[in-house]
């Protein structure tokens, strides 16, 4: 189905550092109609994700620095499908506990990769339609723009609640100040670069009044992220 116009609305990010692998994943994905962004790396992976967040990734294991294995612990909400030589059984199970959706043993069968994807971003569609996402002992209601932390609401502006989500859907990352407004501007054009730390203090302080612990982290110069440790399983309900 060469030049799907369904699968334009897609984007998928392949990382990979084997140029040969990664080029043959490119053309057929591309050939399939799916927009396609490349990483070499883990390090590199996790910057552009700061930028763009793609709808489905394809991760290798052997990466060159950070290993597969961490970049998948650092990704939260988007479905991931290992593609690795590894074959054993313990090292399926572990990646797929880890956060995996999907896991394909090198050398593969074209036609068996693209109908994996297919299913995975199926699912992803009909999950994300409940809106309701879980961060540990955060719950966040997208859809009636509801909060709580260790069972307590937190009433939150429109632009304190894009905020919040944004960040714990990138836990670990430093979302930079450009990109956290640009991605939020849709929810909140109201808000600017000057007002943004006023936001940003208004809700560390009611996370903070509600369970002592700071979740929002500044890098001088760069940001925001929100620290690891408090992100917990991304489940959909």
């Amino acid at each position: 189905m060469d030049g799907d116009d369904e699968n334009s609305m897609y984007s998928i990010m392949i990382i990979d550092d084997d140029e040969s692998i990664g080029n043959m994943e490119q053309e057929l994905l591309e050939r399939e109609g799916y927009l396609v962004q490349r990483a070499y790396s883990g390090t590199e992976a996790l910057l552009l994700l700061q930028q763009k967040r793609p709808d489905l990734i394809l991760l290798d294991l052997m990466l060159p620095g950070m290993s597969g294995e961490k970049v998948l612990s650092q990704i939260q909400g988007i479905p991931i499908i290992v593609v690795s030589a590894k074959t054993d059984a313990d090292s399926k199970v572990n990646l797929l506990l880890g956060g995996a959706v999907d896991y394909l043993t090198k050398p593969f069968d074209t036609k068996e990769l693209l109908a994996r994807i297919n299913i995975r971003l199926r699912e992803s569609m009909r999950t994300t339609q409940f809106h309701i996402y879980n961060y540990g002992e955060l719950n966040i209601d997208e859809t009636s723009r509801k909060v709580s932390l260790e069972d307590k609401t937190v009433n939150l502006t429109r632009t304190e609640f894009a905020i919040l989500k944004l960040l714990v859907q990138n836990p670990g990352q430093v979302i930079a100040k450009s990109v956290l407004l640009d991605r939020i501007s849709l929810d909140t054009p109201d808000c600017t670069e000057n007002s943004l730390k006023t936001h940003i203090s208004h809700l560390r302080g009611k996370l903070r009044e509600i369970s002592g612990k700071e979740y929002v982290e500044s890098v001088w110069g760069i940001g925001f992220r929100w620290k690891l440790g408090f992100d917990g399983e991304n489940a959909n309900e």
